[in-house]
């Protein structure tokens, strides 16, 4: 758990700041920094909800789905980290981290942050982008393999290792995007 938050908090906390440094300079309510703080970390965590269904509707006969379940019900919580932590690796068929919903993902972020004024949406939708793309290059630096395993599985494609880089570049390359629209709220 210490990995993933050690992965997963540090560019959230840089956007929070970088954002931050940006409004203090103008006359931004304090509420705003609430719905971006609050945007910023409910985003940050909203994907690993995908184990929970990959436990409950994906593989719901798997041992290690039966001991979640039992872990949720009886609300032991750390336990259920600690699960997740140990079972993660082999979820390669979830539905949040599938390359269909990063390009849904892709159009809903550009259209949000196009189109609307509120911070938590915005914050909201940048940091799952995020997430998902810290999860892809961590994946693709210990095993390009098993990327393309989560990343296309239920699909015929299979892309080769070469045009998986290729793939992270391009979906990294809307991140400074989002955030100038993100700091352009007032």
């Amino acid at each position: 758990m210490k990995k993933e938050l050690k992965n997963h908090l540090p560019p959230i906390i840089a956007i929070f700041l970088l954002t931050s440094l940006f409004w203090i300079f103008s006359s931004i309510p304090f509420t705003r920094f609430l719905f971006l703080f609050f945007g910023l970390g409910l985003g940050t965590f909203f994907l690993d909800i995908d184990h929970l269904l990959y436990w409950y509707y994906l593989q719901p006969n798997l041992g290690e789905s039966r001991i979640a379940k039992k872990l949720l019900i009886e609300k032991k919580y750390k336990q259920l980290l600690q699960h997740l932590v140990l079972y993660h690796k082999n979820h390669t068929s979830l539905v949040f981290h599938h390359f269909a919903f990063q390009a849904i993902l892709l159009v809903l972020t550009i259209f949000i942050t196009t189109s609307t004024a509120t911070i938590f949406g915005k914050a909201f939708c940048l940091a799952i982008y995020v997430h998902l793309l810290v999860d892809q290059i961590n994946s693709y630096k210990e095993n390009p393999q098993h990327l393309s395993d989560w990343l296309f599985a239920r699909s015929p494609l299979k892309p080769l290792h070469k045009h998986l880089k290729n793939y992270i570049i391009f979906y990294s390359s809307f991140v400074p995007f989002f955030l100038y629209l993100l700091i352009r709220t007032r």
